[in-house]
């Protein structure tokens, strides 16, 4: 047995110390409630805490990314290249305008299914959803509870990472009403989503 001198006390760390070690070797995402039970300590004062580090990490490498009631520490976006030349990674493929289409449809529509991206896009989606699930940017995230039981997408921690948001309420508004006068998006269905899609066309270029 080491002497007790060797040891690293955690009384000698303070509560957000204590925090930012169990996010920084947790092997995945975790809730506050999970940190909560592991520091014998009520949410509440996790939160606090969190909120603290976050503070902190504004001009540091690192950042607390919040996706779905989930926590990761992750490098800050700003980072992102200098990161990828270190670990010699390639640099990530750039998305098509179809893709990106997709993606913001997803993220501010989340969860949706494909026929309703589609229904928005007025085209076939299924080859830039290919390109958004084969990048990690987007999920599956479910069923709809309608005929067919068609998939429900929703957004991943890696687009929060890439677009350097901490949150998914850190994406811009969106005036969905301004769209639609545009013609930019049709209007909304009276239950919020976007109206059922008749079926696709092959003009979408992808």
């Amino acid at each position: 047995m080491a002497p007790k001198s060797d040891l690293v006390q955690t009384e000698d760390l303070n509560f957000e110390a204590k925090l930012e070690a169990l996010l920084f070797v947790a092997p995945a995402s975790v809730t506050i409630k999970q940190l909560a039970e592991a520091l014998e300590v009520k949410p509440k004062q996790v939160e606090d805490a969190l909120n603290i580090l976050e503070a902190g990490y504004a001009q540091r490498g690192i950042r607390l990314q919040r996706h779905k009631g989930e926590l990761r520490l992750t490098s800050a976006p700003q980072a992102a290249g200098l990161v990828e030349r270190f670990l010699d990674l390639e640099a990530t493929t750039r998305l098509s305008n179809a893709a990106l289409e997709c993606l913001a449809i997803v993220a501010y529509q989340q969860p949706i299914t494909r026929p309703q991206i589609d229904a928005v896009r007025g085209v076939n989606s299924d080859s830039a959803m290919r390109s958004l699930l084969t990048h990690g940017l987007v999920e599956e995230a479910g069923r709809a509870d309608t005929p067919g039981r068609p998939i429900l997408y929703a957004t991943t921690p890696d687009f929060l990472q890439h677009f350097g948001l901490g949150k998914l309420e850190a994406l811009p508004p969106l005036n969905l009403d301004h769209l639609a006068q545009q013609g930019a998006l049709p209007l909304q269905a009276e239950n919020g989503q976007p109206p059922e899609a008749a079926p696709p066309n092959d003009k979408t270029s992808h």
